[in-house]
């Protein structure tokens, strides 16, 4: 009778924690976007409390995307074997000690430290992807992962104002105070609800390929980021790029010779997989683009001429829409769906960010408009990322999940670096020698490079998945949401 009461109670425990699941990894996805976002509405008052220059400041959200990109990879092999979970939850321990390490007030170089190590957690996505998919029903690991790659997004918006209302009231160090208390929460919860994966084979870590991979991406961020300051025809510039190409070269001759490579490279020969990567660049490049640039634009004095002259509190508050938008856009996507074909989700999210960015370029001296620019990005980039999911699950076998997803992480997270990089760098640009802001002409600019990267996301997103239809011989073909059910299915079972 005993045994039999403790079967039902391990039972109904397995249950509880079956159905905590889901709601467990969107926290763990929803605490590190938002982290990893903290950076963005505080570069302003970086910059004056530690007495650097913008692009000094904006360092403070890109080593977080720099140090996500190198490891996302690594975390991404790791979680596709039995140490998922161990995995998962030291990296939510390594965040929670950078939000420590960056809610310390000391030097500068303190918090670039502790917002480096939130950078880890970026690559906690696929892992939470890999878990859902290994543990779930087919229906249920489909809306799981659909809504974790928005999660990203939403947890974008959601940090923004948080930070902003934060900082306002208790100064922008509470900001990571608050966010060590959350990390350490969501780590809790994790031990207790997230499933071993000891019943997944063991393969090697290729060390090789993860040092050559960190060390090329390394190259070429910091060749972007700091492009501006030491010119872009300079030596050390020169050098980080060709340093960058030789190690990429070698790492991706390495990849395919090795028998478990830490980025199934071979995987990009299939174009679902080849489409959601490369519009993940471009679409992390041009989200960063907008969301840095709004950012500082709403937090410009007004005596500049075209600055709205907000505080950091409202420059947060102008993300909301854009969270919000996002997640509606996830509830929509299975209704819009059925109304058009899952291959032209991701064109019309990318020309939906084109409108915003066109609104703000002609409209954005009142703080109205603003929001609206906001609402209607968020709506573009939660279709675009909610799709991309499909794209990969459709496409690869189920123990390559993790890996695959991780390889789609990296370029967002790379795209996210670039990004912030890249906006930096087009305002230093137009910044007059002496002067602290750019001039209005540098806005304009940076906002039609980012139209720019959206049009090339929806051209690609609409043209790759049929490049190989129209050169191949065969007359099979598979629709992109009927096969993501059908692998789904088959690594349920």
């Amino acid at each position: 009778m005993t045994s039999i009461d403790d079967k039902r109670r391990d039972e109904k425990q397995s249950s509880v924690r079956d159905r905590a699941l889901v709601p467990v990894l969107i926290a763990v996805c929803t605490i590190v976007a938002v982290v990893s976002s903290v950076g963005a509405p505080l570069i302003p008052t970086v910059a004056e409390t530690y007495g650097v220059s913008f692009t000094g400041a904006q360092w403070s959200l890109t080593i977080a995307m720099l140090t996500g990109a190198v490891t996302v990879p690594i975390l991404g092999r790791l979680g596709d074997g039995p140490r998922r979970r161990p995995v998962l939850i030291v990296a939510l321990a390594v965040v929670a000690l950078g939000c420590v390490f960056a809610a310390l007030p000391g030097n500068f170089a303190m918090l670039v430290i502790g917002r480096g190590l939130q950078g880890i957690g970026l690559g906690l996505m696929p892992l939470a992807m890999a878990i859902a998919r290994d543990h779930l029903s087919a229906r249920r690991a489909r809306s799981c992962v659909a809504a974790l790659s928005v999660t990203a997004v939403a947890g974008i918006g959601l940090g923004y104002p948080l930070t902003g209302v934060i900082a306002h009231y208790w100064g922008f160090h509470a900001c990571f105070v608050v966010a060590a208390v959350a990390s350490l929460g969501v780590l809790l919860a994790a031990v207790l609800v997230v499933p071993s994966s000891g019943h997944l084979q063991h393969h090697p870590l290729d060390v090789s390929g993860a040092c050559l991979l960190a060390a090329g991406l390394t190259s070429f961020l910091l060749a972007i980021s700091l492009g501006g300051q030491w010119g872009w025809s300079s030596i050390p510039l020169i050098g980080c790029l060709v340093a960058s190409a030789v190690l990429l070269g070698l790492w991706a001759r390495h990849e395919l010779r090795c028998e478990h490579p830490i980025v199934q490279l071979r995987l990009l020969r299939n174009r679902s997989v080849l489409t959601a990567d490369v519009t993940g660049l471009l679409a992390g490049i041009g989200m960063f683009v907008m969301s840095s640039t709004v950012i500082r634009y709403v937090q410009t004095p007004a005596d500049t001429g075209y600055g709205l002259g907000r505080s950091a509190m409202i420059a947060g508050l102008v993300l909301v829409p854009f969270s919000l938008a996002s997640v509606a856009a996830n509830r929509l996507l299975p209704i819009v769906s059925r109304w058009l074909p899952r291959n032209l989700i991701m064109p019309i999210g990318a020309l939906a960010f084109v409108a915003a960015l066109m609104l703000f370029l002609v409209g954005r001296s009142e703080l109205w408009i603003v929001f609206v620019v906001m609402g209607i990005a968020g709506l573009g980039v939660g279709f675009t990322f909610a799709a991309m999911p499909a794209f990969i699950v459709s496409a690869v076998p189920a123990h390559e999940t993790g890996s695959a997803l991780g390889v789609n992480t990296v370029t967002r997270t790379v795209g996210g670096a670039i990004g912030s990089a890249l906006s930096a760098t087009v305002l230093a640009a137009y910044t007059l020698p002496g002067a602290v802001f750019p001039t209005d002409d540098g806005y304009s600019a940076i906002i039609v490079v980012g139209a720019g990267l959206w049009v090339g996301t929806a051209v690609l997103a609409l043209v790759l998945p049929y490049a190989r239809r129209r050169s191949s011989t065969r007359t099979a073909t598979y629709d992109v949401t009927d096969r993501s059910e059908e692998v789904l299915k088959s690594a349920s079972r």
